[in-house]
């Protein structure tokens, strides 16, 4: 769920010649798929770079990861509505970091986490996600959730940050306008476990190591 682009990223709900409304009041919602928030809705504000994981990504991620999620350790790094870092906190992460680097998107993720019951796994950071990424103590992560604005250039970066901080068997989920391939995650230490393609969308399920299948 990225936000903090300097231009709207493929795929946004945006259609042209539509009337705009005024940057940061809500255009739409999102839901909370599974867990204990299920049905719960999260606001979506008419922001550049704000893009929402389509629902059917999401839920084939924790299709992949499983519903129970308890005692994980998870980061959100691109948090923007939070809906993917809400997802693993409503399956019963242990503690979830949001990361958000736009003041009033950090702002309105700080009143979602207020008004969710038992959310206090849940922190909101305001900050650049890099940064944060790369300041985590190393195999600390059982999930790192990774959805830069696509076209600001931070995957690489990103991906050199987050690796380090996953367990021997923890996860990263990255979403990118294009697919990522062993041989391209290999200088991070990283291989695809999943790919999924959804519109606009790729969504890669990643672990440490080399390519051999998941168990």
């Amino acid at each position: 769920m990225a936000s903090s682009s300097p231009a709207r990223k493929a795929g946004s709900n945006a259609s042209a010649g539509a009337t705009r409304k005024p940057a940061g009041q809500a255009a739409h919602e999102v839901r909370i798929i599974g867990g204990q928030w299920k049905r719960t809705k999260l606001p979506v504000a008419d922001r550049p770079g704000l893009r929402p994981t389509p629902d059917r990504v999401r839920e084939t991620l924790f299709n992949w990861l499983g519903q129970d999620l308890s005692g994980w350790e998870v980061v959100d790094a691109f948090a923007g509505t939070g809906a993917l870092g809400l997802e693993a906190a409503s399956r019963g992460a242990a503690r979830v970091l949001l990361v958000e680097q736009e003041g009033a998107q950090a702002d309105a993720l700080r009143a979602v986490v207020t008004r969710l019951q038992g959310a206090e796994a849940v922190k909101v950071e305001r900050g650049n996600a890099i940064s944060v990424l790369q300041r985590l103590a190393p195999a600390s992560c059982d999930l790192v959730l990774l959805d830069p604005p696509f076209d600001a250039g931070l995957y690489d970066k990103a991906l050199a940050a987050a690796a380090p901080a996953l367990r021997a068997d923890g996860w990263l989920y990255l979403e990118s306008p294009a697919a990522w391939t062993d041989e391209s995650l290999a200088p991070f230490g990283l291989c695809v476990r999943r790919h999924l393609k959804a519109g606009a969308v790729h969504a890669h399920l990643l672990q440490r190591g080399s390519a051999t299948p998941a168990p």
